[in-house]
């Protein structure tokens, strides 16, 4: 049904495989998943998956075929070496797609009074990627990435993500010149801080909001902070210096979401 790629040293195989790289995923505009979950997501949310490929042995549900033969991909058949060398992990998960890297506009971002999380210079893949999901669990409308922050398309920022890169809008860029913009255009910007800041929970998020959350070092960076109209901070009632950044900023999009039901 399908055609077999067996050689490790297929010219389709090493274009796959710098895909793993960000220079290859910047340079092609597409990047690698694996893993059942995260094919079945992209397929659900219609993501322009350019290429599936599947490891012998692996086993292909009926329903899962059937939305592969509606979808444009294109299917192969590889051995498990060249699953080796593509996967990330020591042990192949057995099937992989190629996804088009999507092109977000901010715009579409601030339609409808959002809630937004603007993440500035995150540095570790998994905290990125649960700040995502999370984001898609609260329902937030948006997230857009500051310079220095890690590449979402990182093989370990998808996994952390559990399919919600797929689910909400993602847009990279400049944050001092959108914080400007955005409130410019009625936003209230709250950032988390130490230095005069008001609980959390004591914080206004009804109307346009965009949520800050800075580096997990150095938390946000003076420039950005200069523009935000207010700052908060979640209470520390045990002894543990701070929180994790990703956990924070779940508690602040939740409750920025409770308040607006």
């Amino acid at each position: 049904m399908w055609e077999t790629i067996q050689s490790v040293q297929n010219s389709k195989v090493k274009e796959w495989a710098k895909l793993n790289s960000k220079k290859g995923r910047d340079k092609e505009q597409l990047f690698l998943i694996e893993g059942l979950h995260l094919v079945e997501e992209a397929l659900k949310s219609k993501a322009g998956i350019r290429t599936v490929l599947i490891m012998e042995g692996f086993h292909l549900q009926s329903k899962l075929e059937q939305s592969l033969q509606n979808s444009l991909a294109t299917v192969y058949w590889i051995t498990e070496p060249i699953a080796h060398k593509l996967s990330e992990t020591e042990n192949p998960q057995g099937i992989f797609a190629i996804v088009d890297i999507p092109v977000n506009q901010v715009d579409e971002l601030i339609q409808d009074s959002p809630v937004l999380l603007l993440l500035d210079a995150i540095q570790d893949p998994g905290n990125l990627g649960t700040m995502i999901r999370t984001a898609d669990a609260a329902g937030i409308q948006g997230v857009i990435l500051g310079k220095g922050t890690v590449d979402v398309y990182n093989p370990k920022t998808i996994r952390s993500t559990m399919g919600s890169i797929f689910h909400l809008p993602i847009v990279q860029t400049d944050l001092n010149e959108i914080c400007h913009e955005l409130s410019e255009r009625g936003f209230r910007i709250l950032a988390t801080s130490l230095e005069g800041a008001v609980p959390y929970d004591e914080a206004l998020y009804d109307g346009p909001v965009a949520i800050v959350i800075g580096n997990e070092a150095n938390g946000v960076s003076a420039s950005i902070l200069k523009q935000c109209d207010k700052f908060v901070k979640i209470p520390i009632y045990g002894q543990a210096e701070s929180l994790n950044a990703a956990m924070a900023a779940g508690i602040i999009m939740y409750e920025a979401i409770r308040q607006r039901k």
